[in-house]
């Protein structure tokens, strides 16, 4: 019934208020944040903040001072994680819905992460949200993307952060990593599958490792070519996908949240949250390097060749 509920507030504010074009990406990096991320395995987090009303049906019906000390308890989790990257979705700017103020901004100062990027995909004189990604390491590389339109539901889209890693310590070459944060379409299987496609033709030409983290409001079973999908036209592989006991989203139980990586990279652990902190569950994953890649060296001379820094927009 909460969902129901928040769908129909989403629809009346879409109607009420004039969406101006979005896609704009804040990016953080003070000039102490490390170079590199220097572990034997990455550990990355996905969540959903639900614009900071954590269980309740809409934020508009909170006061900011609630909203606050929801996003208290998210930072608190994020903080205690361990996550070395962290990809959130339905995260606030400034936004006189849900308190008029940063909620990537806070979250990443209370959990203690130097390096974000956040992009606001649908934004109005209401409302101003999107994904973001916070790291421990700083960004080589940002990429921030929204879908075509698709009304009546307000705009989604992803944002992409590359990032240096060195899974076998300072004596190896390091490797470049796409750390990616998407939101998919939740109304209407026929767009998320569109937004998929989008998807896979910016990701196409690229050459990194890739890990896609985020609210695909599909399951494996029931949007088949949605989430598989993806997986098969990147050479993608994902946790146990047809597990029945991986639920994120508590309604039902399903299964909405993914992380999704590249066939060089191996799970070693994966867990869903217990926490209430959204209407969706945290997913969080411990991920090695097992196969071979381009060193960062032959990495850059590929992006030289065909650049794609800080890319706005469509392809």
């Amino acid at each position: 019934m909460h969902r129901w509920i928040a769908v129909f507030c989403v629809l009346l504010m879409q109607v009420a208020c004039a969406t101006v074009p979005a896609n704009v990406a804040t990016v953080i990096q003070p000039p102490s944040t490390r170079i590199a991320l220097s572990t034997d395995t990455l550990k990355v987090l996905s969540l959903n903040i639900a614009h900071g009303r954590k269980d309740g049906s809409n934020q508009l019906l909170l006061s900011g001072t609630t909203i606050r000390n929801n996003l208290d308890a998210i930072a608190s989790v994020l903080g205690q994680s361990g996550a070395d990257i962290i990809a959130l979705q339905e995260g606030d700017a400034a936004s006189r819905w849900s308190g008029n103020f940063d909620h990537i901004a806070v979250l990443a100062a209370r959990a203690n992460y130097p390096a974000v990027v956040h992009t606001t995909h649908a934004r109005s004189w209401l409302y101003n949200y999107g994904t973001a990604i916070l790291s421990q390491a700083s960004f080589t590389e940002t990429l921030n993307y929204t879908f075509e339109p698709s009304p009546p539901t307000l705009n989604k889209g992803f944002t992409l952060a590359q990032i240096v890693w060195q899974p076998h310590g300072q004596n190896e070459a390091p490797v470049l990593l796409d750390i990616v944060s998407v939101h998919l379409d939740f109304s209407r299987k026929q767009v998320r599958e569109r937004q998929v496609e989008e998807i896979s033709r910016v990701f196409d030409g690229r050459e990194n490792p890739l890990i896609v983290l985020g609210d695909f409001n599909s399951d494996w079973l029931a949007d088949e070519r949605v989430v598989r999908a993806l997986a098969n036209d990147n050479d993608l592989q994902v946790y146990r996908p047809t597990a029945d006991d991986l639920g994120t989203y508590p309604s039902g139980n399903k299964r909405l949240d993914w992380i999704l990586i590249s066939d060089t990279l191996e799970f070693i652990r994966y867990e869903v949250l217990p926490d209430v902190l959204s209407d969706h569950k945290a997913v969080i994953a411990e991920i090695g390097f097992k196969g071979h890649t381009s060193s960062i060296e032959t990495s850059m001379k590929n992006h030289a060749a065909h650049p794609a820094n800080h890319h706005d927009g469509k392809p």
